[in-house]
């Protein structure tokens, strides 16, 4: 098959025509520089001889399916951009002319109107996909690979961190400028609302290439992710730039339009050259992370990591590697006629396989989500179901019951329990709120009218996690016995400062089930010289 790909002496179509060369494909390169689409065909004939490579001259905004049929080629790749608020000129001409077509488009409101061509490209009988990029062809081959099997998916989310030095050409920054500091449509907490794009920051975990701060991007995913995978809690896609101290020059600048409706895009030039200061102490290795929560198959609630690193100088190939394998896919015949979005297109090896050509790596880990069976390991399995199903539940959950309640020993241990905020002595309607997010669990309780709050987290080996309540903190260690689930205080502190041992409250504290099978438990807690403090046992059951 002949392809013409316009945009050829791109950032990303300069990469995306050395990968179809090295794989046999004839070519055309084509752009508005016939000089520069000439020089890179002449570089790349040099180093495949057998590759059949022309160049011509074409503008996008001209394209028509005439043009396109008299260049000679069965594909069109367009790999122009910026495609936010453009037209799919390009591939309403190819579909026209009988050809197929596929783009690299990041656009949002781009890939979502792509649709409208799906009838005609089947009339044609051709495969017309946007989007064969990392967003949202990769994303979705990694999410499918990851939540195979699931039952639920709670949560997905991608983010990209390029290096320090990847090209930040006038184009790729209109492109970003497009939503920069605007309101940015997005499914968090279960529903669909409004934030400003490059708001707020957060660090993510992109394995050998170190915690990086990333923020909010509107890229198609933010709507594919929700109507593929149907999320319960949410679906972010979020960009980040290297070195650290640009991705905050950047959020300032976000905020700042976000103040006061400055239009930027007249200035993406300067911004352009703005953005590469400081580039020389960046991590020049480009990265990329896609998560989901969720529970597998046998009902176990799960996190799935997958992380891209590329060496330095790589991290631009990225973009072109699933359009490469796209186009493998329709030659092969692999793809059915129709215009859509690159989604569910692709198997995950296949695009790790053109990446691994060029260096880059890849890993996926699968793990608990929640904080007691990472914590406690293998033999949290051997618990009763209704003990893990509290402890894997992610999100918020809600659990009611009742419970016996043991009061205070004596007057001072009374006291103590007061400030705290346990309650008092009876029998009593039990609540407990649980929102967990595999991070930190917060739990809260109501027995009666008495309300009390505990924030589980830190997670470590060895049973070991982390309970505080107010400015008190309990180093708990956590252990599997007959069945049971026990817990037992290490150590404690205020804040960040160790209290004596001498004066550390106890605890005889474990979970099993009652004869229904419900979670139940039996909680004491005494301190030394005053006595009990509480004592509460009871039952729960889920609520829903």
């Amino acid at each position: 098959m002949r392809v013409l790909l316009i945009g050829a002496a791109g950032v990303f179509g300069s990469r995306l025509a050395e990968g179809l060369a090295r794989s046999g494909f004839d070519l055309i390169l084509a752009g508005r520089s016939r000089p520069r689409a000439g020089a890179l065909a002449v570089h790349l004939r040099a180093a495949w001889p057998q590759a059949r490579i022309d160049s011509l001259s074409l503008d996008v905004a001209q394209v028509t399916p005439h043009m396109l049929k008299a260049a000679g080629a069965e594909l069109v790749v367009d790999a122009t951009g910026p495609f936010q608020g453009a037209e799919p000129v390009v591939a309403r001409a190819a579909v026209a002319a009988g050809l197929h077509y596929v783009d690299l488009a990041d656009a949002r409101d781009f890939v979502s109107c792509f649709n409208a061509l799906d009838a005609a490209a089947r009339d044609a009988g051709v495969v017309a996909l946007t989007g064969a990029s990392s967003t949202p062809a990769l994303s979705h081959a990694v999410l499918d690979a990851m939540t195979a099997g699931w039952t639920r998916i709670d949560r997905v989310e991608a983010a990209i961190s390029p290096g320090a030095r990847a090209p930040r050409g006038p184009s790729v920054v209109a492109a970003v400028l497009h939503w920069f500091g605007r309101p940015v449509r997005v499914f968090e907490d279960g529903g669909w609302r409004e934030q400003p794009g490059w708001g707020r920051v957060v660090h993510r975990d992109f394995g050998a290439a170190g915690r990086r701060p990333v923020s909010l991007s509107e890229t198609p995913d933010l709507d594919l992710m929700v109507a593929r995978f149907a999320p319960t809690s949410g679906a972010v896609f979020m960009a980040g730039i290297q070195p650290a101290p640009l991705h905050w020059a950047a959020w300032a600048t976000a905020r700042l339009v976000a103040a006061t409706g400055l239009d930027a895009h007249p200035h993406s030039a300067l911004l352009s050259r703005l953005s590469g200061m400081g580039v020389r102490w960046g991590d020049d290795r480009g990265a990329m992370r896609v998560e989901a929560t969720g529970v597998d198959a046998d009902g176990r609630a799960k996190r799935a990591v997958w992380v891209l690193i590329a060496p330095p100088g790589v991290g631009p190939y990225t973009p072109g590697l699933p359009a490469l394998a796209t186009i493998k896919r329709i030659t092969a015949g692999g793809i059915a006629p129709g215009a859509r979005a690159c989604t569910g297109e692709l198997v995950l090896t296949e695009i790790e396989d053109e990446l691994a050509v060029v260096g880059i790596e890849t890993t996926m880990t699968v793990e608990p989500v929640a904080l007691f069976p990472r914590a406690i390991g293998p033999a949290f399995d051997a618990l009763p179901a209704s003990i893990r199903a509290l402890h894997e539940a992610v999100g918020v959950s809600v659990w009611r019951g009742r419970a016996r309640i043991d009061g205070a020993a004596g007057p001072m241990a009374a006291l103590v329990a007061r400030v705290v905020g346990f309650p008092t002595a009876g029998d009593t309607a039990v609540e407990v709120e649980i929102q967990a997010d595999g991070q930190r669990s917060v739990w809260r309780r109501r027995f009666g009218r008495h309300r009390f709050l505990s924030v589980l987290s830190n997670a470590r080996e060895g049973g070991r996690v982390t309970e505080r309540f107010g400015p008190l903190s309990f180093d708990l260690i956590l252990t599997v016995r007959d069945g049971w689930l026990h817990y037992d205080v290490e150590r404690w502190r205020i804040g960040a400062l160790p209290l004596p041992r001498f004066l550390m409250p106890g605890t005889v504290t474990h979970e099993q089930i009652d004869a229904e099978g419900r979670f139940a438990f039996d909680v004491e807690i005494s301190a030394p010289l005053v006595g009990r403090l509480v004592r509460y046992r009871g039952w729960l059951e889920r609520e829903g």
